[in-house]
């Protein structure tokens, strides 16, 4: 194997755990959001069961606080009939200072085939993947400032059922873009899938100078960041992981790059609006465009159940 293998697939190049939308090809990509869109009538239905993951245990480790991901990930191992067994990490061993390993070794013991990790330390989920067993999987629910796959594949998800096509495309990534392991998942997707213009907008503050590489443009005006926009993602302000005055205060956050339905003119007029959640209302986007005709935020939230049924019914069909 080259150093450069990807540890997310095998020597056969599927799918064996999920950790970055960085360096996954169009193809898995593509599958991952074709089989979800199979998922979705799933919720449509009166029994919303299927036996995909049936006998298989699927341990979430939240290492982190996380509400609404850990609960989309346990309806979706239930959905596909797993069983969940959801670990408080923060009041259970590691607090007493047992590693990171020696938690996972333990757990392994007790036949787990599935970590769904959240950890606030960037490149916690890879270590997890490089000393599971071969037929154990890991996916990545956000790692520090790195990584969210789940929430990458759900905005691609959202993006490509009310738009279809990405390749004429021009997506807009709203404000504390350094802080955000979602606007990263989503820069390297909408790249990979094809996306014709990918802008970052955000004050100079909460916006890193080196996306260049990353093919996208960058913006510290709102109205030149989103003009004849088609998506509008706008992200939550982080005020816990910022450090000192990287923000004057949320009021004048607001007043300059809040989206508000008049800002919302200056983009296409077909504009969908996003936010990975949770929202603060009144300081990156108005209550008005979070309840209005362009918001396509709570749609997000189901079809995120289905991208995440998709990801571990692919993943734990394949072998390391």
């Amino acid at each position: 194997m080259s150093k450069h293998h990807n540890p997310q697939l095998n020597r056969h190049g599927e799918l064996i755990h999920l950790l970055s939308t960085e360096g996954l090809p169009r193809d898995i990509l593509t599958r991952i959001l074709d089989m979800a869109a199979g998922f979705v009538s799933v919720n449509d239905r009166e029994v919303k069961k299927v036996p995909l993951l049936r006998g298989k245990s699927v341990f979430n480790l939240f290492f982190e606080n996380s509400t609404r991901t850990r609960t989309t990930f346990e309806i979706a191992a239930k959905r596909l009939s797993a069983d969940v067994f959801n670990l408080d990490i923060a009041r259970s061993s590691t607090a007493k200072g047992e590693s990171l390993l020696d938690t996972i070794a333990n757990l392994s013991a007790m036949a787990a085939d599935l970590f769904v990790v959240r950890h606030s330390e960037s490149g916690a989920p890879y270590l997890i993947a490089q000393h599971v067993a071969p037929h154990v999987h890991v996916i990545n629910a956000g790692d520090g400032r790195h990584a969210h796959p789940t929430q990458g594949l759900l905005d691609m998800y959202t993006i490509r059922h009310y738009k279809k096509d990405f390749s004429n495309l021009s997506v807009a990534i709203v404000g504390d873009v350094m802080h955000s392991r979602v606007a990263r998942s989503d820069i390297h997707a909408l790249t990979t899938l094809g996306c014709a213009e990918v802008r970052v907008v955000g004050p100079k503050t909460l916006v890193p100078s080196d996306l260049s590489h990353m093919g996208v443009r960058v913006f510290n005006q709102l109205e030149a960041g989103i003009k004849g926009c088609d998506v509008v993602i706008a992200l939550r302000l982080q005020n816990e992981r910022m450090s000192g005055a990287m923000l004057p205060s949320s009021q004048e956050y607001f007043q300059q790059f809040g989206l508000t339905p008049e800002k919302l003119q200056w983009a296409k007029p077909d504009a969908i609006v996003m936010h990975p959640g949770p929202i603060n209302r009144g300081v990156e986007i108005d209550s008005q465009v979070v309840d209005g005709p362009q918001s396509v935020i709570l749609p997000q939230v189901t079809f995120g159940i289905a991208v995440r049924m998709a990801v571990m019914s692919m993943v734990a069909g394949n072998d390391a």
